[in-house]
């Protein structure tokens, strides 16, 4: 069985600070269980950054 993700793709403007978007993507990961699949810097220093997480069946038994 192969593993099914959901995808979350974010833009961060040029004047973000770094510190605050490695703050703001830590905290997804900690809390929501994201975790970082793509990073993209353009060269105006916008950033886009895609973030995947594993989707979860549960299946009932009994």
């Amino acid at each position: 069985m192969s593993a099914v993700w959901e995808y979350k793709e974010m833009t961060f403007p040029w004047d973000a600070k770094r510190g605050d978007v490695r703050s703001y993507l830590t905290t997804m990961a900690e809390v929501d269980r994201w975790e970082l699949d793509r990073v993209r810097i353009f060269r105006d220093g916008r950033r886009w950054v895609r973030v995947r997480r594993k989707i979860y069946h549960l299946q009932r038994t009994g």
